[in-house]
């Protein structure tokens, strides 16, 4: 295929919330293109960015996925992402390698929830959006207010600088086509065709008026705030079609204006024309301003990206004397930045990359800057979906993949040798769910590990390790559907079959009161015998404050060489509990005083007494159990607000406030974790799919009794050794 050169490359990521029709509308691009010779249907798996077996099976989009259009000149690489909340993750990281994000909004039910989210994401990394709202053909478009409303919904959340750059033309026989402001000119489609049967005709009688005013507001918003169009917008009462063109493409790269467009993927109606609007209207990658970068005496092995996890820009918040600028360009010393990591049946490990600077050819040997080592590129390749295409060399800006690298990862940089750079990545949200996970048999148990660690390396939000406290093996995720997503995986892939059930909860148990405890171990069996004789006396501590340990001894009561002895056998006791095995932890043990034998003590014998004056002091410190509380964020559209306050209380929650952010309520709450092992999927049904939460840990906290009654009746009291 063509090599394309940085201004010829457009690249964007298709965002927004699920069934929006993402994946669709990339299908209608690409047959609008001749990329397909048919159409491609997500039901069926021929839509080219819905290749995975489970969002085939599931119906829902999990992973970003890479395809390309060439048009007229230009290569249009399209970025399709996951609209569900629990991989919203995924959505961010697909904001790396793109200079424009296309915003889906649904004609049915406009902005959700997700699309704001991915609309702050896009935000946040300086991304400019195009608005497209999908699924025109459908009866209910505009959700039954119109498409005034719908603007007016825009305007609402996100400013009067979404302004409609296209006016749809709809009767009761279905979408029909778009009026174009720029050119104001109207272009009719045959629905159902191949998206490139546009017929150029006349405005529609009923939609002159509105689209005149339309075309003067789209012209005020472009030329505000610039004064050389300002003024010819008064002396003209216009800016000719050639001037504006130019400051709206300007205005789109500023983020200035976020254009709204009308399109069908389902009926292939309009698809072309966003193919247009892209290729004119969209930033190439050499216009995007130079990226913030490590220095290269900054960057070491420790900086390494996958430990981090997440994707994205260099980090608005680091110290500025440890940053450069490297801009996009074939003059820059050879870069790149790996943003996502795949594995393929039959190819392997597949790595998709950004160029940053120079131009990468086939076969060419880099650096890889964050692990130390080399990697030789062979058989470079862009990606239709799955499909590899191989091409010659890469230029900046563009985005590819090669397979079969050895230890590149996501996050890793790679590039020339003495041009070290280092992108920062967005920080990973916290995993919301975890699992506790055992394999079905011996043999699943051979193959667990090595299988999970390859789908982590594809997907950063994957946690798995073994708990030190419960000794069982967990797997954390961003929710049910994405931890069973795993595991289906670990099956169909891997062939290792495991079986999923709620993680124990990690209780511990601490003391109330301050109380002291005599411990004297003494044992003869001839010869020297064993002799400890210690007094402690242990004191709560704050929550999180862990545990200290002091000695008042005086007077050589106990030698100095020993002290350490009797802390060691504290820990050891206080780490096998006294109620129900769970860690003692939040205490003070101070030893003040004792006893030994010139021959018959030894680190052993106060290693016991300092045990036995443990357990003792349990007797009469008022010992409770403590159960973790989670810091929780819950996100739901406003109607829905009381009903989940109320199911929060129900889960012994304290609610910390509430925010607004526009149609949706955010409640902030401190609650068990006990109480939250199953909430992701009781959300999803309480909020009809339109709710998202994340937590994370946030401090211990003593259990009610009547709850820590029912937890101690099916724990086993520990057995001290001395007992045994």
């Amino acid at each position: 295929m063509k090599t394309y050169q940085g201004s010829e490359i457009r690249n964007v990521a298709v965002v927004g919330h699920a069934h929006s029709g993402k994946t669709t509308l990339i299908a209608a691009l690409l047959h609008a293109a001749k990329m397909t010779a048919a159409q491609g249907r997500v039901h069926d798996g021929t839509a080219a960015t819905a290749y995975d077996e489970e969002e085939i099976a599931r119906g829902t989009t999990m992973q970003n996925a890479v395809a390309f259009a060439e048009w007229q000149g230009v290569k249009i690489n399209l970025v399709d992402t996951p609209g569900f909340h629990m991989f919203c993750h995924e959505a961010r990281a697909a904001l790396l390698p793109v200079e424009a994000a296309a915003v889906i909004v649904n004609a049915q039910h406009g902005v959700e929830t997700v699309t704001e989210r991915v609309w702050k994401y896009a935000e946040e990394a300086n991304i400019p959006r195009i608005v497209v709202i999908n699924q025109m053909d459908h009866p209910k478009a505009g959700g039954g207010g119109g498409l005034s409303a719908l603007i007016d919904d825009l305007h609402e959340r996100w400013g009067r600088t979404c302004v409609p750059v296209q006016l749809p033309i709809s009767d009761a026989g279905g979408f029909h086509g778009v009026v174009d402001l720029v050119t104001m000119e109207a272009f009719y489609y045959t629905p159902n065709g191949d998206g490139r049967g546009k017929i150029t005709g006349e405005i529609p009688a009923s939609l002159v008026a509105q689209a005149k005013a339309a075309h003067e507001a789209l012209v005020e918003l472009v030329a505000e705030g610039k004064d050389e169009l300002m003024e010819e917008y008064f002396a003209e009462g216009t800016i000719p079609e050639q001037h504006l063109i130019t400051a709206l493409h300007e205005a789109i790269r500023e983020d200035r204006i976020f254009p709204v467009l009308f399109v069908s993927g389902e009926t292939n109606v309009a698809t072309d024309h966003l193919l247009d609007f892209l290729k004119v209207y969209a930033p190439a990658p050499i216009e995007r301003a130079p990226i913030a970068v490590h220095a290269p005496a900054m960057v070491s092995a420790s900086d390494s990206g996958h430990a981090n996890g997440g994707a994205a820009v260099a980090s608005p918040d680091a110290p500025p004397s440890d940053m450069t600028a490297r801009a996009i360009s074939d003059s820059g010393p050879a870069s790149l930045i790996v943003f996502k990591t795949m594995t393929d049946p039959f190819a392997g490990r597949i790595t998709f990359f950004k160029v940053i600077s120079g131009v990468i050819k086939n076969d060419v040997t880099l650096e890889n800057y964050t692990r130390r080592g080399q990697e030789r590129l062979s058989h470079l390749s862009v990606m239709q979906g799955r499909k590899a295409v191989e091409v010659v060399e890469l230029h900046a800006g563009d985005i590819g993949a090669v397979a079969k690298l050895r230890e590149t990862l996501t996050g890793n940089t790679l590039g020339a040798k003495g041009a070290e750079i280092q992108i920062d990545l967005f920080p990973l949200p916290e995993p919301a769910m975890t699992y506790a996970i055992e394999p079905k048999s011996r043999a699943d148990e051979d193959k667990l590990a090595p299988a999970i660690h390859k789908l982590m390396e594809e997907d950063l939000l994957i946690r798995f390790y073994r708990d030190p406290m419960t000794n069982e093996f967990l797997i954390a995720g961003a929710g049910q559907p994405h931890i069973e997503t795993i595991v289906s995986r670990l099956k169909k892939r891997y062939h290792a079959e495991v079986t999923l059930k709620a993680p124990k909860v990690p209780y511990r148990e601490g003391i109330r009161a301050v109380t002291e405890g005599h411990g004297r171990h003494k044992k003869q069996s001839g010869g020297h015998g064993q002799f400890g004789d210690c007094k402690i006396r242990l004191e709560p501590m704050p929550r999180g404050a862990g545990f200290e340990f002091a000695s008042e001894v005086f007077g050589g009561a106990i030698p100095r060489n020993f002290i350490p002895a009797i802390e060691k056998g504290i820990v050891e006791t206080a780490a096998r509990g006294y109620l129900a095995g769970y860690p003692v932890v939040d205490f003070k043990a101070i030893v003040y005083d004792g006893s030994y034998h010139d021959v018959d003590s030894n680190e052993m014998s106060f290693k016991m007494a300092g045990r036995l004056a443990f357990r003792k002091c349990m007797e009469t410190a008022k010992p409770c159990l403590l159960e973790p509380v989670m810091k929780v964020e819950i996100e739901a559209p406003d109607e829905f607000a009381g009903a989940l306050m109320g199911d929060l209380n129900g889960r012994r929650g304290r609610v910390q406030g509430m925010e607004s952010r526009g149609r949706t309520t955010a409640i902030h709450a401190e609650v068990p974790m006990a109480e939250m092992l199953t909430y992701g999927s009781q959300l999803t049904s309480m909020t009809q799919g339109k709710g998202t939460y994340r937590m994370e840990m946030n401090h211990y906290d003593i259990v009610p009794q009547l709850v820590a009654d029912k937890i101690l009746a099916n724990a086993k009291r520990p057995v001290d050794e001395e007992e045994e």
